[in-house]
């Protein structure tokens, strides 16, 4: 499919695959829909001028982004947006990314240190995006404490379609009360060629492999029929450009009937513990993975928490929106997020190919996620709440 990348052929062609599935286990459409497509409409806001000074310094497309779906954004002040520092000795990424949330108009001013990393969020910035009235401009300067500003923005706004694969089944007593079990379809697609000349990013095990835990859960459920609660699966499309699909599902769904979900990310190695085990991300926000692990005593398979808490995982997958809103919504997966070398040697490269993956453990991960959830699908657990986010 050639790297899956949202917005191309590919990615389309893959979602037909994963709804031909899901119309082989016989699930049912989601609410009033007509296919198992959860339709999302995204706008692409593209520059076609960019012009100004700050201080006299020019201002143009080399050092000035914005992340918005405005056509027209006009600042003549200082004081017209809420002015935002990212400065030499901060951290980028956890400055800049969680601006990109804020509901109200930023003026963002990046030292010129940070430079190679404002190259590469300005094409993030750049992505499509849900519509918004707010935007957060971006300028890459090395004057932090400016007394003058004029810039005008002017774009080309376009749609752009994604969709969500979505499939459900009843539950025989509690139809009101859900069970997710999601995982991502996308992936990064072409890139520049390595030093073999391969330029696909195929994403085998992020996220195919979690892709393929979906389906195979969806195929064993459908075949048991004895859910109490109903359960769906989802194969969320734009996890890698911002988890646009998640965030979309989510707000489809009254998050105080969702009692669990189960998020797959990247199963197809061995985590640092070796085979027949896997970590929950979030482990200890709420008694989920507590309920996991006592349906799997006798088994050989153990759930851990997560060994990574500085790589803050729990949310950065497509468990996260659920979760700010409460939801038991937990990550598993097997992805050694280490320094090198002890890290996963093809994560986000285009060596993360098909051959790389042990689908003997990747099966025991699956069987071991079906087993575990057991007392969750019939009604008999109810995993405690995650606190909301404020």
């Amino acid at each position: 499919m050639q790297g899956r990348k949202t917005f191309t052929p590919g990615i389309d062609r893959a979602a037909d695959f994963i709804a031909a599935e899901f119309g082989k286990s016989k699930l049912q459409f989601f609410g009033d829909s007509k296919n198992y497509f959860q339709e999302i409409t995204m706008i692409k806001a593209t520059p076609t001028e960019i012009a100004g000074t700050l201080d006299g310094e020019q201002l143009g497309a080399d050092n000035v982004a914005a992340n918005t779906t405005q056509a027209q954004i006009h600042i003549h002040s200082l004081t017209d947006y809420t002015l935002v520092l990212v400065k030499k000795e901060d951290d980028f990424n956890k400055t800049v990314f969680p601006l990109f949330d804020r509901k109200e108009n930023l003026l963002i001013l990046v030292d010129t240190a940070h430079a190679s990393r404002f190259k590469r969020m300005k094409r993030f910035a750049g992505n499509a995006k849900f519509a918004s009235g707010f935007s957060q401009v971006l300028v890459l300067t090395g004057n932090m404490n400016p007394a003058t500003l004029n810039l005008h923005i002017t774009n080309e706004l376009s749609d752009q379609k994604l969709k969500n694969v979505l499939g459900i089944l009843p539950g025989r007593s509690r139809k009101d009360e859900f069970v997710v079990f999601g995982g991502h379809y996308d992936h990064l697609g072409i890139g520049k060629p390595d030093a073999n000349g391969d330029s696909i990013y195929n994403g085998a095990n992020d996220d195919a492999a979690g892709t393929t835990a979906v389906i195979m859960l969806a195929k064993y459920f459908s075949a048991l029929k004895n859910n109490e609660r109903t359960l769906v699966f989802v194969a969320f499309t734009a996890e890698e450009i911002g988890g646009y699909g998640s965030r979309y599902f989510s707000q489809q769904l009254d998050p105080e009937k969702v009692v669990a979900m189960f998020n797959i990310e990247m199963i197809g190695t061995d985590s640092k513990w070796g085979a027949n085990s896997a970590y929950i991300t979030g482990y200890e926000k709420s008694d989920m993975g507590n309920i996991l692990q006592a349906n799997l005593k006798g088994s050989k398979f153990r759930f851990e928490p997560d060994p990574y808490p500085k790589q803050n995982l729990f949310y950065r997958s497509d468990n996260a929106t659920l979760a700010a809103l409460g939801v038991p919504a937990h990550t598993i997966s097997t992805s050694k997020m280490e320094e090198a070398p002890n890290n996963e040697p093809n994560y986000h490269k285009q060596s993360d190919e098909i051959g790389t993956l042990d689908m003997n453990n990747m099966s025991e991960i699956i069987k071991a996620i079906a087993i575990s959830s057991k007392t969750i699908v019939s009604g008999k657990d109810t995993p405690s709440r995650v606190e909301k986010e404020k």
